[in-house]
């Protein structure tokens, strides 16, 4: 981490501005049961590090005095291994906010979590689940050996309850990644591909792909500098970025809240310690902020921020804008 954080934070990316702070996205640890090759938190079996009680206490308080939050979009690590986590989902459903866990498929075939998905789906929770390709080749490289079947599963697991029907409210989203250095493909062009191969072979269905591309930072940048590839794929952001994509970025409108609960502007800054920061300087943390403080305030940006704005843009929800190219395949 520390090597790409000297490599990122000599920038040039625009200056940037916060808007209302709609959706706030937690971290509830780094413990998970995979160890994916593009994580950009790190994230496996053997960390640790988790979201206490009394920080989620925290964060419910928050909430509570946070009106103009509509989303909470919980994460990790694998979220739904902390014990915490059908509390927070209880808690901000009943204040009627939309709930989006970000799983990884296979924690739903995990001994312990067989009654997972139907908890999901009783409480209306969207499910924005990893599957970087719909081979299983790709998958299995990206993600570990048998991590393709165990998907699978969970995603039959997910449709048979609802998800992923027209109609159903029960929203089912998926998560592309490239395999490397390189952007993803254009994302409307690939999703009719994911539904093509997926419902022809699986019989799976879901409501969209969200392509996001790989940060420079923490396992993929450590790959990237490992492989010599580090400033070349700094490069191919750069030259990819475009203005009206600053327009679009999530942190514009998002705060994130790491596992200690303190706050950063994305996901991708609290991987780099870059936090916000309260007019002392120290690092600010969720038991101190209101949400209505933060309008805004600057967006603390670096060199990997060009992730987000490169060609079609990135962000926890997909692409930003629209690029038109040849169908593409995530085997490319």
């Amino acid at each position: 981490m520390h090597a790409t954080l000297h490599l990122l934070t000599r920038s040039q990316f625009p200056a940037l501005k916060r808007r209302t702070v709609e959706t706030l996205q937690l971290n509830l640890g780094y413990r998970c049961n995979q160890s994916c090759v593009h994580c950009h938190v790190n994230a496996g079996p053997n960390r640790k590090e988790e979201m206490t009680t009394e920080t989620v206490d925290a964060v419910i308080a928050f909430l509570a005095a946070s009106p103009e939050i509509t989303a909470i979009d919980l994460t990790g690590g694998a979220p739904e291994l902390n014990p915490n986590f059908a509390r927070l989902v209880i808690a901000a459903r009943a204040r009627g906010l939309r709930v989006i866990d970000r799983c990884n498929l296979t924690i739903l075939e995990e001994p312990g979590y067989g009654d997972l998905a139907a908890f999901l789906a009783a409480h209306r929770v969207e499910a924005v689940a990893s599957m970087p390709c719909y081979l299983e080749e790709n998958v299995d490289r990206q993600r570990g050996k048998g991590t393709f079947d165990a998907s699978i599963k969970g995603l039959k697991r997910l449709n048979a309850l609802g998800y992923g029907h027209p109609d159903s409210g029960l929203l089912l989203n998926l998560v592309y990644n490239p395999q490397g250095a390189r952007l993803p493909p254009p994302q409307g062009a690939l999703e009719a591909n994911y539904k093509a191969h997926l419902r022809q072979h699986f019989g799976i269905v879901f409501n969209q792909l969200f392509t996001l591309a790989n940060m420079p930072i923490q396992r993929f940048g450590s790959m990237l500098i490992s492989k010599g590839q580090f400033n070349a794929y700094m490069t191919t952001l750069r030259e990819a970025h475009r203005d009206e994509n600053l327009e679009h970025v999530m942190c514009r409108s998002l705060i994130s809240v790491d596992w200690q609960g303190y706050i950063y502007d994305c996901d991708f800054n609290q991987q780099l310690v870059l936090a916000m920061l309260d007019t002392n300087r120290f690092r600010l943390h969720i038991t101190k902020a209101a949400s209505t403080a933060l309008d805004g305030l600057p967006i603390r940006v670096a060199e990997h921020c060009y992730g987000c704005t490169a060609g079609q843009g990135s962000s926890c929800g997909g692409a930003l804008g629209n690029e038109t190219a040849p169908a593409p395949s995530c085997a490319a």
